[in-house]
């Protein structure tokens, strides 16, 4: 026998580390109930994260809408102090003599006013015109209407109360009267004529 015929005789080794290889894989893949158990602990690792995450996600909203409450009673305590620093100069104005005149009290009122008028300026609230402007529906309150000689139909003759915009939102419409047309005549001349001519021919 030569030397490559003995190369070539089969020992069996090869068949025999096959057949390990396969029998580790097989007990790494374990049994069906192993299987089914590593399947039931994951889905009980994954069950357990989504609980996490919901109950993170829940004490967020939690803590926002505690945070937005803050915030409101934070802004409306500004404000309320703000007006009660109003309240204040008002409360000086009626503790005046009651001797002093009435100009005293009406510059009293105006400091009173322009304080006021400060702010809300703090708070971007400003007053818009309305008289002699075109009616419009979005930021005006038409509460009557008038025939005004000289002014087009349509257009605010007057400003009952004024309307107020917070920066560029509307904050409170204007109440107006707004102006129509002449009623259109009725022709009595016309129908006092046509009467007569009525007597004169029964006559």
């Amino acid at each position: 026998m030569t030397e490559d015929d003995q190369f070539r005789q089969p020992d069996g080794s090869g068949a025999e580390d096959e057949t390990g290889e396969a029998r580790a894989e097989a007990e790494q893949a374990g049994s069906p109930e192993q299987r089914l158990a590593a399947l039931e602990a994951e889905r009980n690792e994954t069950r357990e994260r989504m609980l996490r995450v919901a109950a993170e996600f829940e004490n967020y909203k939690k803590r926002i809408r505690k945070e937005m409450a803050e915030g409101e009673s934070k802004a409306k305590e500004q404000v309320l102090r703000d007006v009660l620093e109003v309240v204040d100069n008002l409360e000086r104005a009626l503790a005046v003599d009651e001797k002093s005149d009435v100009k005293s009290l009406q510059q009293g009122i105006s400091l009173v006013l322009r304080l006021f008028q400060s702010k809300l300026d703090r708070y971007q609230v400003k007053p818009f015109e309305s008289a002699g402007q075109p009616f419009d529906p979005r930021k005006h309150d038409a509460i009557s209407q008038v025939p005004s000689p000289g002014v087009p139909p349509g257009a605010i003759v007057s400003e009952v109360q004024r309307g107020y915009n917070i920066g560029d939102r509307l904050l409170r419409p204007a109440m107006v009267v707004v102006a129509v047309g002449a009623p259109a005549s009725q022709g009595g001349p016309a129908n006092g004529s046509d009467g007569a001519g009525n007597e004169d021919s029964e006559k």
